[in-house]
């Protein structure tokens, strides 16, 4: 079975070019449903905020055991010291698109196509090599975005991290609903009670730090250009 980060990586880069979208970093991205993962499983949990003005810091949660080596690393790192969700979702993140790429490659999902830019400069995609799982992916999305139909738990989860970084509404055909219909779902959704209240709010904390994350790259990036 595939992670929740894998599926996002599917659905964000482009099946012939291999590539992400222009202008999102995929660091905090994936950090952050990395982190969502966790927190479905029940291994994180948010703590009380310590202040008004201090995050509140995501810790690990005692006899939590994931067997995946990616979840296992992160859930590693988690417990090294109490971190924000912000500060994790980056350092989650790290590194991360290349392996979770490879692992999907491993299973033929992806294909591996190293390149050299101006002939010099070294650059690997990753185009699709079979969309069948990610077909049945964005068929469960279209199902609760254009129909309606009330998305389980791993639906629901993709649903808000891509609403977050503003790429619901543009991962499945719309079918002639407005965009704005279908933005609106994707809120409701994410905004929804399909997960208990203490996952729910350590979904809500990586969500919202993938928010900031990818608004302080995107400055970042406007501002040296």
């Amino acid at each position: 079975m595939t992670l929740i980060a894998e599926d996002l990586l599917l659905l964000l880069l482009d099946d012939e070019a291999g590539t992400g979208p222009s202008g999102l970093d995929l660091t905090p991205v994936l950090g952050g449903a990395i982190l969502v993962e966790l927190a479905l499983g029940g291994a994180v949990r948010v703590g009380e905020k310590p202040s008004r003005w201090a995050k509140a810091k995501v810790v690990p949660v005692p006899c939590a055991a994931p067997t995946d080596p990616a979840l296992v690393a992160a859930l590693a790192l988690v417990g090294e010291k109490e971190r924000s969700a912000q500060d994790l979702v980056t350092r989650l993140g790290k590194g991360l698109r290349e392996p979770l790429s490879a692992r999907l490659a491993d299973q033929g999902v992806l294909r591996r196509q190293d390149q050299k830019v101006l002939g010099l400069f070294p650059r690997t995609t990753w185009p699709a090599a079979d969309v069948a799982h990610e077909a049945q992916v964005r068929e469960a999305i279209a199902a609760s975005l254009i129909q309606g139909v009330q998305p389980d738990q791993r639906t629901a989860a993709l649903i808000a991290l891509l609403h977050a970084v503003g790429r619901a509404h543009k991962t499945v055909p719309l079918d002639g609903l407005p965009a704005r219909e279908a933005k609106a779902r994707a809120q409701q959704i994410s905004e929804g009670d399909w997960a208990a209240k203490a996952v729910k709010d350590a979904i809500d904390a990586a969500t919202a730090a993938m928010v900031a994350a990818t608004m302080v790259a995107t400055t970042a990036a406007t501002s040296s250009s």
